[in-house]
Parts: C-alpha cells; sequence; structure tokens
C-alpha cells in the first residue's frame, strides 16, 4: 500500500503506480535542513526532486515552521514536504498546522542513536506512535485532512513492521533494514569471520551532519547523538525484502485482515512481560545446528 502526500486526501490508495509521477519515472525524495533551505530547496525543486523532508532529531520547533512557510510561499502546493520528528500530540498538531505533507514519529528509538542517552530527550516507539496516530485522526475528522505520519525507529525484527503499522504507522523509515544489503553505498567487511557492512548515525562524528545535530551552526559537533557501528550483512534486498513482506502480510492474515487500515482497526494490541518474551522464542532445547558447529 501507498500513500500519497497530498494536503486534500481524504483517503487511501492501494495503486502501486502512486509510486511514479507523471512521466512514470520512480518519485525521488530528498532530504533538507533549517539553515540553507532557502538555497537547497529551490536547487532540488529544480533538480527534479518529488519530496522534500525536513531531516531534523526535532521537529516541534518555529524553525521548522520557517522552513514550511518558506516552501508555501514559494512554490504553494505544488512541492510535497515532511516535517519531523516528534514524538507526541502537540507536536504533530504544531507540524500538521504548519503545512507538512507528512509528519515523522521518533526520537532517540533508531539503532544507531544515543539522543536519550544524551540529553535525555525521547519517547518509547509504541507510546510516541499511538499517541501521534490518534492526533493524525483527529486531525483528519476535524479538517478533512489526512496527514500520513511514518514511524522512524524501533524496527529491530521484521514483525515489528507489522507492528507499527497496526500501532497506526501508513510508512516506515528502515534504515538499519536497507544499510544489511548488496545496494547499500557502504563497504562489506570480513570482521573476525564475519561479513558486516559499515552503518553511521547522522549524529556522529563521522557524518559530521552539524546542520542537524549543533545548536550554533558550527563546522563541527560539539558532542556525538550518533554512534559509527557495523551491521550484519545480509544479502541482495530483493529476496530479504520479499521475506519480510511475506511476514508482514501472514500476520495481517492472521488477523482476519487484508489491508493495513482493517489492521488497524481490527489488530488486537497487549503489552507483554519479559517472560512472555522469551516463551515466544524457542527455549529449553539445544538447537542441532549449534551442536554441531562446537564439535
Amino acid at each position: 500500500m501507498y500513500f500519497v502526500f497530498r494536503k486534500d486526501y481524504t483517503e487511501h490508495k492501494e495503486n502501486p503506480n502512486e509510486i511514479l509521477d507523471a512521466d512514470k519515472r520512480y518519485i525521488v525524495g530528498a532530504g533538507i535542513n533549517t539553515l540553507d533551505y532557502e538555497q537547497r530547496v529551490p536547487a532540488l525543486v529544480e533538480a527534479g526532486a518529488d519530496v522534500l523532508c525536513i531531516d531534523s532529531s526535532e521537529g516541534y520547533s518555529c524553525w521548522q515552521k520557517k522552513t514550511l512557510d518558506f516552501i508555501r510561499k514559494k512554490y504553494g502546493d505544488s512541492v510535497k514536504v515532511g516535517a519531523g520528528n516528534v514524538v507526541d500530540r502537540d507536536g504533530f498538531m504544531f507540524l500538521a498546522e504548519a503545512g507538512a505533507d507528512f509528519i515523522k514519529v521518533g526520537i532517540g528509538g533508531g539503532s544507531i542513536c544515543i539522543t536519550r542517552e544524551t540529553k535525555g530527550i525521547g519517547r518509547g516507539q509504541a507510546t510516541a506512535l499511538i499517541e501521534v496516530a490518534a492526533a493524525r485522526d483527529e486531525y483528519f475528522e476535524k479538517t478533512g485532512i489526512y496527514v500520513p505520519i511514518c514511524s522512524d525507529g524501533g524496527i529491530v525484527h521484521d514483525y515489528h513492521m507489522t507492528l507499527a503499522l497496526a500501532m497506526g504507522a501508513d510508512f516506515m523509515m528502515l534504515v538499519r533494514y536497507f544499510a544489511r544489503f548488496d545496494e547499500s553505498p557502504t563497504t562489506k567487511l570480513n570482521i573476525n569471520g564475519t561479513y558486516v557492512k559499515e552503518y553511521w548515525g547522522e549524529g556522529s562524528n563521522r557524518a559530521r551532519n552539524w546542520q542537524r545535530y549543533d545548536l550554533g551552526g558550527k563546522s563541527k559537533l560539539s558532542f556525538e547523538e550518533g554512534v559509527d557501528s557495523y551491521v550484519t550483512y545480509a544479502g541482495p534486498l530483493k529476496d530479504n525484502v520479499a521475506k519480510s513482506l511475506y511476514k508482514v502480510k501472514s500476520t495481517m492474515c492472521n488477523c482476519g485482515v487484508t489491508n493495513i487500515p482493517d489492521l488497524q482497526k481490527n489488530a488486537k494490541l497487549t503489552v507483554v512481560s519479559s517472560t512472555s518474551i522469551v516463551e515466544g522464542g524457542y527455549h529449553d532445547v539445544m538447537l542441532k545446528s549449534a551442536v554441531q558447529n562446537n564439535r
């Protein structure tokens, strides 16, 4: 299922052609910040970008509103732009009313993010997503404008994708997931006999994304909010994505639904204990593969 980022959008579309433009080309998005947007946005639009996204760890700010105001004044609704990140109703309402076409949800939940450790800023992804999804529905009821939300962070296993969708996400940001594949642009290495790919956070010194993370517009980070790391190599994208999507569809079938809106309406969410998590995997057995490898 794909969602079109339109201000007057009032219903979901289930048409794969929605990821193509009028000339049947794939839609391309680009990230912008709240410092040089007056130069960056016109250059990206001229280059043919279809969707822009304000790339910030904190979206509930006057700087994002100024960026959105600039885009709306110069381009009206012809340029689609997302904003974020936010973790509550107030943040969503602020950006929706400022004119965002979609809004990203999540602070500190990414696998390489240490914002919660360094600044104490953030919120559990499930809690944030459920509250923002309720705000999105409230805003739609009040205005007739449906603003899709993107769940950014907290995806460890494939089933977490289905959980995010059930909690209200319209789509997801899956950076670590895609960083593992052949198609990602990072280097594949062999570390202690295991193939890995490099993966680092935008708030790390390696990325040096001071436009996003520094307060004073300096050319270096005051401190890091992300780590430089490796992820286990997972092979080609095609096979892995097909398997992940099959799992999502299988879980939806178990819930008795065939589309995302029905999943969000009919899925039953429950809090589980740590013991429940343990018993949900294999336990009290020895795997044959582990025994054979130790011989």
